[in-house]
C-alpha cells in the first residue's frame, strides 16, 4: 500500500487481514504501520490511537458477520434457523479468527449502539421469537446461546478438541439439537 492509498476503510480492512494472520491482540498501530510499509505517524492521519484502530477493526468483523447471518436466516425458522445463525459465528471463526476475537472487542455504548451488534441481536432475537420465549426468559436465551457458541467456538480455535473423538463437527451438530430441544421445551420458573 502506498501513502496515498491511506484511508480509514483500507486501513480497517488490512488491520482485519493482519489480525487473522497474527491474532487480534498483535494488531497495534506500529505492527500495522510495518505491514503496510509506512511510518507509524501516517496511521495518526486516520487513527487517533490503539484503541480506535480496534474498534474499526471490531466494526468491520460484526458488519462482515451480520451480513452473512442475515443471508443464512432469511426464510428459516425453528432449529434451522438457530442451525444456520450459529454456523456463520462458528463458521467465520474458523476462517477469521483475528476477526473473530475482534467482533467482541467492547465498545462504548454509543459505539454498539450504532454498530452492527444491533443487528446481531435483532437476528438472534428473531430466531428466538420461533420458540415463542417471552421476556426477559428470551434475555436468559440470548446469554445462553452467546455462552455455548463463543465457548465451543473458543474451545475449538484453542485445539482443545483435536485429540479427541468424536469430531467436534458431531459435537457441535449434538450441541445445536440440544439447544433447540431445551428452547422448544423452555419452561418459566
Amino acid at each position: 500500500m502506498t501513502r496515498a492509498g491511506l484511508n480509514l476503510d483500507r486501513l480497517a480492512q488490512v488491520g482485519a487481514e493482519l489480525a487473522d494472520e497474527i491474532g487480534f491482540g498483535q494488531v497495534t498501530p506500529s505492527a500495522l504501520a510495518r505491514h503496510v510499509g509506512v511510518k507509524v505517524q501516517s496511521l495518526y492521519a486516520h487513527v487517533a490511537n490503539a484503541q480506535d484502530l480496534k474498534t474499526r477493526i471490531c466494526l468491520l468483523a460484526l458488519e462482515e458477520m451480520a451480513e452473512r447471518a442475515a443471508d443464512a436466516v432469511a426464510g428459516r425458522s425453528g432449529r434451522d434457523a438457530l442451525a444456520a445463525l450459529t454456523a456463520v459465528y462458528r463458521d467465520y471463526a474458523r476462517q477469521h479468527p483475528g476477526r473473530y476475537q475482534a467482533s467482541r472487542f467492547q465498545l462504548d455504548s454509543q459505539t454498539a449502539a450504532s454498530s452492527a451488534a444491533v443487528r446481531h441481536s435483532q437476528m438472534m432475537r428473531a430466531v428466538l421469537r420461533g420458540y415463542s420465549l417471552p421476556e426477559p426468559e428470551q434475555t436468559h436465551a440470548v446469554r445462553l446461546l452467546g455462552a455455548v457458541l463463543h465457548g465451543f467456538t473458543d474451545l475449538e480455535l484453542a485445539g482443545s478438541y483435536a485429540h479427541s473423538s468424536p469430531d467436534p463437527g458431531e459435537s457441535w451438530t449434538w450441541t445445536i439439537d440440544s439447544l433447540d430441544r431445551l428452547l422448544r421445551t423452555w419452561t418459566t420458573a
